[in-house]
């Protein structure tokens, strides 16, 4: 690292250049097969021409995205910080935009009126932050968590956030056995991590134990400086629990006849990372019961689609969608590329292992979908059964409600953010400042969903 002021002159990268280690390493390198110019991505592709709708189209997108930042504490001890994470959760009346659309002047107070915010926010202890009678910042974070998750609820009369993780905890203790048990998050106890729910004592040291503990989130703090990748995991394992709390709580309501009304859209993939990747199985479980259910009601899948607006993927579909010469649209508006296993681990992620893409990691499948306009998204889709997680194959029938979702994205790319869409945008917008803090929008939306289904 650099002292401050100080530029690196150009000798270094000289020799760099000139390495030998760096030139036999570049020599070792395994590289991709490029496709000739010639590829012809009929074969590969499905048009939205070729596919039928469903009688039922959404009239409202609920858009669920996260923000974190981490913050220095004034607390006098050095390099102390807290992280910040907000969850904003924006609904979206496509049928109001549409009339509104009709218009040759839109007021934009009416416009705004479109989209209704709800966020809640939630503050976690970093390096060097020391809650109440706690004996570390480690044991603060536990506590916070699990104080955080018990506060959070959708309907008044309703289950807590933590009320819908212990229930997730409890089917991963029924139906996931896990084998090896990590150790205990109390210093100085070596054995196993003792599971139970709620606050509870741990039989060992006496101490407090979180039913929350199990997501072992803790074990990414970094005790001696900043904490933003737990904080980042914090916000997205947080952003899976609030989808499943809320489709639970329509659940409870007797309002699964409502969601044939509404699509989801989550930031991100839909998948559940780092040390809380357990979740994965779980919530893949509930949504499969839960859409099951309302499947009898509506007669249809839920819509549930994550979109992923950079990384490997995204980069992988502007390379396929450009010639050698450097033209661009090589790929067919309005088309999906349906990815499988043997394709991802070719050409996007290399990979020479048996175990299935994302097997431990995704509730949901990726497929590349350029948008009547000529966005290029890459839309991640909920798995409801065996058949449609499995990567082995990429038929239509695995992706559910292709054609819906091909008319989703058609109607809310965005034309700001070329690899987003707009519910999504807003959403971000309202995590990252939350001007609705503590508002439920749900309450009050629920309600007058359900009355206009009647």
């Amino acid at each position: 690292m650099s002292f401050e002021g100080e530029f690196a002159s150009y000798e270094p990268l000289r020799r760099l250049l000139d390495s030998e280690k760096v030139k036999s390493l570049q020599n070792r390198f395994k590289i991709r097969k490029q496709e000739e110019d010639s590829e012809d991505f009929d074969n590969l592709i499905i048009q939205k021409s070729d596919l039928t709708e469903s009688n039922l189209q959404p009239d409202l997108i609920l858009a669920i995205d996260g923000s974190n930042l981490a913050a220095k504490a004034e607390n006098g001890f050095p390099g102390a910080e807290f992280g910040y994470v907000t969850i904003a959760s924006v609904l979206i009346d496509l049928k109001l935009i549409g009339e509104l659309q009709k218009k040759e002047f839109i007021e934009p107070k009416k416009f705004r009126e479109t989209e209704k915010a709800s966020t809640i926010e939630s503050v976690f202890s970093g390096c060097n932050v020391i809650l109440d009678n706690e004996k570390n910042a480690k044991s603060s974070l536990r506590r916070a968590l699990f104080e955080e998750l018990k506060s959070n609820i959708i309907f008044t009369d309703g289950e807590s956030l933590l009320d819908t993780y212990e229930h997730l905890f409890r089917s991963k203790r029924e139906n996931f056995n896990e084998k090896n048990l990590p150790k205990s998050p109390i210093e100085d106890v070596d054995e196993e991590m003792t599971y139970d729910y709620g606050e509870y004592n741990c039989p060992y040291s006496g101490e407090s134990l979180f039913s929350t503990d199990a997501l072992r989130l803790h074990e990414l703090m970094n005790s001696g400086g900043s904490n933003g990748e737990m904080f980042g995991q914090i916000m997205s394992t947080l952003e899976k629990l609030w989808l499943i709390h809320i489709l639970r709580a329509f659940e409870r309501k007797g309002w699964l006849s409502t969601l044939r009304r509404v699509a989801f859209i989550m930031d991100g993939p839909l998948a559940v990372f780092s040390t809380s990747s357990w979740l994965t199985k779980v919530i893949s479980h509930e949504l499969t019961r839960i859409n099951e259910l309302q499947k009898e009601i509506n007669g249809q899948d839920l819509l549930i689609i994550g979109i992923e607006k950079s990384g490997t993927f995204f980069n992988h579909f502007i390379e396929i969608d450009t010639t050698k010469d450097g033209f661009t649209d090589k790929f067919p508006k309005q088309s999906a590329f349906l990815l499988n296993d043997e394709y991802i681990k070719k050409n996007i992620i290399f990979s020479d292992s048996k175990k299935q893409y994302g097997l431990d990691t995704y509730f949901g499948r990726k497929l590349f979908y350029k948008t009547s306009s000529g966005q290029k998204t890459v839309p991640v889709l909920a798995c409801f059964n065996d058949y449609q997680s499995n990567l082995e194959t990429s038929n239509l029938d695995q992706f559910t409600r292709l054609a819906d979702v091909m008319n989703l994205l058609d109607k809310l790319v965005s034309s700001r953010y070329p690899n987003s869409v707009s519910p999504l945008v807003s959403a971000h917008a309202e995590a990252a400042i939350p001007l609705n803090l503590g508002k439920r929008i749900f309450e009050d939306i629920a309600r007058e969903i359900r009355e206009q289904s009647k």
